[in-house]
């Protein structure tokens, strides 16, 4: 069985958990920590590369970080591509076509700001060109931006996600969804393996299950918890020298090595 074929069955069996990666380091290490799949954050891609998160960092950096996770891990890879970085579907086409070719099965592509007109025509191109070769999970930013009242987010989501099915989207990604009955709602009327992203007050993965939830994704909070780690040290540290706490909890170096050595 292929990855792209693996990573279309693993939205099937149960609920797939995505911690999500930013670097071939964290992907190899997420990937021991026993995930069937890795995904990648745009936001944690971005910053490793000195960029901000938004479809700001150049496509040959992504295109190097796609290579690089795809050379050390053995399990299926699905890339966040934030809106495709550019708004011309050719374009983006051309771009979800290099991700694949890199080593990527899965994308995510988000509808944000622009409306769903514009993510059907890159989805519409993507498919046309890539077929079943690659995952597209279609983001939509309904709940996360507050595109539409409270009272009408799961009308407004499931209209999208009936644009985006017939477009060929294979995924649902709602980012912001935690409401137990939106999300059932949601994932009963999509007619797509609904995807959604951590969030205080979201029901724990067992539950979600339940509620017809088939992805569950980290984003950049794993990022964000190791940057805040070392912010921490880094500035205890430049404040007194001490050398204990830089030890504490630490992975040691020669496991590290071993992570990355035999690939």
């Amino acid at each position: 069985m292929t990855h792209a074929e693996t990573f279309r069955r693993l939205h099937q069996e149960g609920l797939l958990i995505l911690a999500n990666a930013w670097d071939a380091g964290s992907a190899r290490l997420i990937e021991t920590a026993g995930a069937r799949a890795i995904a990648t954050t745009s936001a944690g891609v971005a910053w490793s590369h000195g960029y901000a998160d938004g479809d700001l960092l150049p496509v040959p950096l992504l295109l190097t970080t796609v290579r690089d996770i795809a050379r050390v891990v053995r399990v299926p890879l699905t890339v966040d591509c934030e809106g495709g970085y550019s708004s011309d579907p050719a374009a983006v086409a051309d771009t979800i076509a290099a991700v694949v070719d890199a080593g990527a099965v899965g994308i995510n592509l988000e509808d944000g700001s622009s409306g769903p007109d514009l993510l059907c025509a890159k989805v519409e191109r993507i498919k046309g060109r890539l077929g079943a070769g690659v995952f597209v999970n279609a983001r939509t930013d309904v709940y996360l931006f507050g595109l539409a009242p409270p009272g009408k987010r799961v009308e407004e989501t499931l209209a999208r996600a009936a644009r985006y099915r017939a477009a060929g989207a294979d995924g649902l990604f709602v980012p912001g969804l935690v409401d137990r009955e939106e999300i059932r709602a949601i994932a009963a009327g999509a007619g797509l393996p609904v995807n959604v992203l951590v969030r205080a007050g979201l029901p724990r993965a067992a539950e979600l299950e339940s509620l017809g939830v088939r992805r569950l994704s980290a984003g950049s909070d794993l990022a964000e918890a190791a940057l805040g780690r070392i912010r921490s040290l880094a500035a205890s540290f430049l404040k007194d020298g001490a050398s204990e706490p830089l030890s504490e909890g630490t992975m040691p170096y020669a496991d590290v090595q071993a992570l990355l050595g035999d690939r």
